[in-house]
């Protein structure tokens, strides 16, 4: 007798499980229960979290450290709840499946009012239509497989969010086993592919002093090593973007820093924009990456490589894969160039030392803060002054910087951060966030003490909605305060510190570092108007437009 097919939500689970998701994020209800059976029955652990915006953002953060992340949810309550989440993700390159259950079909007979529906049933499919790369409606069985695979090979190909709806009476009905091919590699048109290395070759070799700009895409497709390899090779300095942080191990001899406009150093600024062949690989030309648009890139000085676009200075190039155009730069047609000097670049060898009963304030607090920075550690960031000044700090190793540095929405980092240890349990997070960002989804930790996590948390305690009050000061930006350093107590675990001086964050994050088997909370008490200097550059920029 022949094998019979799996169910949809047995062969949904097993297509997961093939592209190395081990975990799913969410929260769950009614419509979604016997899929959740499923799950608990399946190699896959299902992580429960406290909100289902949280939920999309650890998915988002697993999705940038494994390679794709799942959500699990239910019908509109949930699923439109986590949309902010997703809408981030598909904003910033993050492959997250969202999968949510719904009213069975034979429920939907003469227009049903059940309980979650919006305006019809579709109401939540047409709104992931606009913030994912691909959606299905899993209602016919014949056609089920094959939906699954297309979603999922859209996440994958794109590095963007899909979405997947599952009616719970059909989560046992068997599919059929004719079905689209799973995830494969697209090609490049040889000639193409050939005509645009040449001319790439050809400029870059004509180049004094090229510079490559490296972005997040690097990230998402896995593609550091051929970054690496690019760089030690032909020996060309590189500089990152705000959202590719970490892109490069920021130890490395030719990596200068984070270029950003008039945010960031003058000399690094100076140094991109007096290139005359700028190698601009998987950026994003965001208003935050290129400082408020502060960037001054030429076009016929420019080389831009991305997943959708390549073009050397005004020569457009169609059907060349991003990998592809990469790997055809390291060829042998391209000269390799003399060790640069780049001494000018590097950070103050000093170390920091410490002025025990000096005030906090932010500046200071970040150059000390890159004193306990170490391989360990995956730097969490959310938005505002935890962001900009946390773009100082040097990372040692690659796709260990991870913040919503685009799309900056408030209360990512804390449930990011459970997402981003289930991916690489060898790594542990150290999340930076501010108060405003705490108060939203803080509670989060909730969910760390639940499944044992570590992180550390350094949450920035400057009374409200520091980034807000430099562009238009009001009492719209005050906040409720909270004992934040007794979070412990609420949990029953964890460790918490309140710190206002420079001794007492130095004690404070030692022991944090000592203690392993739980969280560490260190609040650190900052004056309401201190901020950083990159904050100080964006804030004199937006608020001409505020």
């Amino acid at each position: 007798m022949r094998n019979r097919p799996p169910t949809i939500g047995e062969y949904l689970l097993k297509k997961l499980e093939s592209y190395d998701i081990e975990h799913i994020f969410g929260i769950p209800g009614d419509y979604v229960l016997r899929f959740y059976h499923l799950i608990e029955q399946s190699e896959i652990q299902h992580i429960g979290m406290t909100r289902e915006d949280a939920a999309g953002y650890a998915a988002d953060a697993y999705a940038r450290t494994k390679g794709m992340g799942a959500a699990c949810i239910t019908y509109c309550v949930g699923g439109l709840s986590m949309v902010n989440a997703i809408a981030g993700a598909y904003a910033e390159k993050s492959p997250v499946v969202v999968i949510s259950g719904a009213p069975g079909i034979k429920e939907r007979g003469k227009d049903a009012l059940l309980h979650h529906k919006v305006r019809d049933f579709h109401t939540q499919q047409r709104i992931y239509d606009e913030i994912t790369v691909a959606t299905a409606l899993l209602d016919e069985p014949f056609i089920a497989f094959n939906e699954i695979d297309r979603v999922l090979d859209a996440v994958y190909h794109y590095k963007r969010p899909g979405y997947i709806e599952l009616p719970r009476d059909m989560v046992d009905v068997r599919g059929t086993l004719y079905r689209r091919p799973s995830t494969g590699g697209r090609v490049s048109d040889p000639e193409t592919l050939n005509a645009a290395i040449d001319d790439a070759v050809k400029f870059i070799n004509q180049s004094k002093n090229p510079v490559i700009l490296a972005g997040v895409e690097l990230h998402r497709f896995g593609y550091q090593g051929k970054l690496l390899k690019l760089v030690d090779e032909k020996r060309i300095p590189v500089v990152a973007t705000l959202l590719g942080k970490s892109v490069i191990p920021e130890s490395h001899p030719l990596y200068l820093g984070i270029y950003e406009g008039a945010m960031g150093r003058d000399e690094i600024r100076e140094f991109v924009e007096d290139s005359d062949c700028v190698i601009i690989l998987g950026a994003f030309m965001t208003d935050v990456n290129l400082g408020i648009y502060t960037a001054n890139l030429d076009r016929a000085r420019s080389i831009y490589a991305t997943s959708e676009k390549i073009s050397v200075r005004y020569h457009s190039y169609e059907t060349v894969m991003f990998d592809d155009f990469i790997d055809g730069l390291i060829s042998p047609q391209l000269k390799r160039r003399k060790k640069p000097n780049l001494a000018w670049a590097l950070p103050d060898a000093a170390p920091f030392e410490v002025k025990p009963n000096a005030p906090l304030t932010v500046e200071r607090l970040f150059k000390h803060l890159n004193e306990f920075i170490s391989d360990e550690l995956a730097v969490i960031a959310d938005v505002g002054d935890s962001l900009f000044g946390a773009a100082e700090l040097r990372i040692h190793q690659h796709t260990n910087f991870i913040s919503p540095a685009y799309y900056t929405s408030m209360g990512f980092a804390v449930p990011a951060s459970v997402g981003a240890q289930l991916s690489t349990p060898n790594t542990r997070p150290l999340v930076i966030v501010g108060d405003g960002a705490f108060q939203m989804t803080g509670t989060e930790l909730s969910t760390t003490v639940r499944y044992g996590l570590n992180p550390i948390v350094l949450l920035l305690n400057n009374h409200g909605y520091g980034t807000e009050r430099h562009l238009l000061e009001g009492d719209f930006n005050d906040i409720g305060c909270w004992n934040y350093s007794c979070m412990p107590s609420l949990f029953s675990s964890g460790r918490g510190f309140h710190v206002q001086t420079e001794g007492e964050f130095d004690e404070a994050m030692k022991t944090a570092l000592a203690e392993t088997q739980q969280f560490t909370l260190i609040e650190a008490e900052l004056e309401k108007l201190d901020r950083s200097p990159a904050l100080a550059r964006l804030a004199e920029r937006m608020s001409e437009t505020v």
